[in-house]
């Protein structure tokens, strides 16, 4: 073996990095932008809580997401009737680049105080090419986002969120 053999070792490495820079910049150009306006018109037209967030992670990952910060307000004189109901902020639907300019999209839930569990804490909803990020997909996870919601309120199972049973 001689070093010319590393020619098409290095198109191909050279080739990688070109695609990770195309991501990043369809992301920065396109898919953010997209992804922003989609999730600010879910927050505009369904006044429900959840606000729209811009984040500059640590180094080259960016992310946006759709938060929950308040309680929704047509709801707020039915928390009045029971004076110790608390709000639990932070569920959040998520789109974050990722290192290599993949999308990767997930849900956080809010944090327990108390919790024994840390399992629950999110679910992973996909990772996509940015080419493949379109409005039909964001609408799709924007509902995934809230049947995981509604299923974290009100499980299913009749157990304890955030506790371990026996």
């Amino acid at each position: 073996m001689n070093i010319d053999h590393l020619e098409k070792r290095v198109t191909e490495y050279e080739n990688s990095i070109k695609t990770v820079v195309q991501k990043r910049i369809l992301w920065n150009m396109e898919i953010k932008i997209l992804i922003v306006k989609i999730l600010k018109s879910a927050e505009e037209t369904y006044k429900i809580g959840w606000r729209v967030q811009e984040l500059n992670w640590i180094h080259t990952n960016e992310a946006v997401n759709i938060t929950f910060v308040s309680f929704p307000r047509d709801l707020i004189g039915q928390t009045n009737k029971i004076p110790t109901y608390q709000f639990l902020q932070g569920g959040s639907l998520v789109f974050s680049q990722m290192y290599n300019g993949d999308i990767e999209i997930l849900v956080l839930f809010p944090t327990l105080e108390n919790s024994a569990s840390f399992d629950n804490d999110m679910v992973e909803l996909g990772i996509y090419d940015p080419n493949e990020i379109n409005e039909k997909l964001i609408i799709e996870k924007i509902d995934e986002f809230l049947k995981e919601m509604i299923k974290w309120e009100v499980p299913l199972i009749r157990t304890k969120l955030g506790f371990k049973t026996p």
